[in-house]
């Protein structure tokens, strides 16, 4: 096989910069360019909300990379205000215009990577812009928050939608010290989890003083001089100073979809398990390309950035040369909501019958540690597993810290197709400061029949 000469990498965030690596570590002799629209490079975007709530001090520290590092550390020429616009399949080539220079420019490929990333969904009804109007996707989205903190006296924000990111900003907001309300069409918040947990983080909403207000029907905005001043919903008016838009994220594709590459139904780049795309030079990874999902065999779409990350390895590793190959994926995903934390892994109960899988489930209660414990709290699990087969299918966790454990033990479990029973035969550690007598697990397992 003919390694290719040249390598180009269309993003540079959380797949992009993986993938480039590994195609300039699998083939040394290859020239490797990274093209980046914006101004950072291989940046944290999950730690976004801590900025924001001062448990991390600056955006400067969410960048891992600058150009000229990756250059010295990776091997990769990386350019960033470059805006990759068009793919010249039959040519190979793709056209570039460099925002900072005011220039257009053409760059052969031998190989192309597309890691453009995803978009932030818009909210019907709102306008396009608003100046107190933001999204929390990337690091400029950060800092234009910052800077209007600064310049502007602001006591009250409003959130639109409790998914992953919602939640963790009206969590941010809240630690530093703004009234916070959040917006949810749905009855509860965080739709994409088990009601039982649903209805926990409602709890705790209230009893943190975070306003949630759920299952609107009507919605309306009003803008004065191009600001948003008040919201109305079902007829109650917020007046908030600053409005965070965490609605979830859809597939950036306009590049892929001008290059004539075939689309999935959701609006991602259809690939293989190679992650080759209907063009046999070109590659897609990260949170613009779908993932099978392991339990139901059908494809999901998970933007997370550690899916992004291995995507990324292996979308680098076969546009150098390799033959590497992406795995079903099993969700895991956890998540901090104020001073208690929540896991969600494999399946809903839900998703379960949705799926046509008949389906089980055992929930319980119990301390984290042994009671007389001063920090002993209750953590909440639920298992949902096989009705015949009897093998874990997902479940769900809302508590400390340990339920991060819970979930990672719960995957490989997923994973191996271990019965549920087998929880309470494992042997759990104890020792009063780090754990408890008898873990939640064992309880769950021994309910399982």
């Amino acid at each position: 096989m003919i390694k290719p000469s040249k390598i180009i990498v269309v993003g540079g965030n959380a797949a992009g910069p993986a993938a480039a690596a590994k195609a300039k570590r699998v083939n040394p002799d290859a020239e490797v360019i990274m093209f980046e629209s914006g101004e950072y490079i291989s940046t944290g975007t999950c730690e976004i909300p801590y900025v924001l709530s001062g448990d991390i001090s600056g955006f400067e520290e969410l960048v891992t990379f600058s150009p000229g590092k990756f250059m010295e550390e990776k091997g990769v020429k990386t350019f960033t205000g470059c805006v990759v616009t068009g793919i010249n399949r039959e040519r190979k080539y793709v056209t570039v215009y460099n925002s900072k220079m005011r220039q257009e420019f053409e760059e052969r490929y031998d190989s192309l990577i597309l890691a453009t990333g995803s978009l932030p969904k818009k909210i019907p009804d709102f306008p396009e812009f608003a100046p107190n109007l933001f999204t929390l996707k990337n690091i400029s989205d950060l800092t234009r928050v910052i800077e209007f903190l600064k310049l502007k006296d602001v006591n009250s924000v409003a959130v639109i939608g409790s998914g992953y990111i919602g939640i963790e900003a009206a969590d941010a907001f809240h630690v530093s010290g703004k009234e916070v309300i959040l917006i949810e069409k749905e009855k509860l918040p965080l739709p994409y989890t088990e009601p039982e947990v649903r209805l926990l983080i409602s709890e705790l909403l209230k009893k943190k003083n975070i306003l949630f207000v759920g299952g609107y029907r009507k919605f309306s905005v009003y803008t004065e001089k191009g600001f948003i001043r008040s919201i109305n919903i079902d007829g109650r008016i917020i007046e908030p100073g600053i409005v965070i838009s965490a609605v979830g994220f859809t597939p950036n594709n306009a590049l892929a979809r001008a290059a004539g590459l075939k689309i999935t139904s959701k609006g991602a780049v259809k690939v293989d398990n190679k992650l080759r795309t209907s063009d046999s030079s070109i590659w897609a990874c990260g949170d613009n390309v779908e993932i099978i999902n392991l339990i139901t065999g059908r494809n999901d779409y998970y933007p997370v950035a550690t899916i992004a990350h291995d995507f990324g390895h292996v979308a680098g590793e076969n546009a150098a040369g390799g033959m590497a190959m992406v795995s079903p994926v099993i969700k895991n995903i956890a998540i901090k909501i104020l001073d208690r934390f929540q896991v969600s892994v494999g399946i809903t109960e839900k998703e379960s019958k949705e799926n046509g899988i008949p389906c089980k489930i055992v929930q319980a209660a119990a301390s984290n540690l042994v009671k007389i414990m001063p920090d002993s709290e209750l953590d909440f699990g639920k298992i949902v597993y096989h009705a015949i087969e009897k093998n874990i299918l997902g479940a769900a966790f809302f508590g400390g810290k340990e339920v991060s454990g819970f979930g990672n033990l719960i995957s490989v479990l997923i994973k191996l197709k271990v019965p549920a029973g087998v929880l309470t035969e494992i042997n759990y550690n104890y020792t009063p400061p780090l754990s408890p007598l008898i873990n939640l697990l064992s309880i769950l397992g021994r309910q399982v029949k």
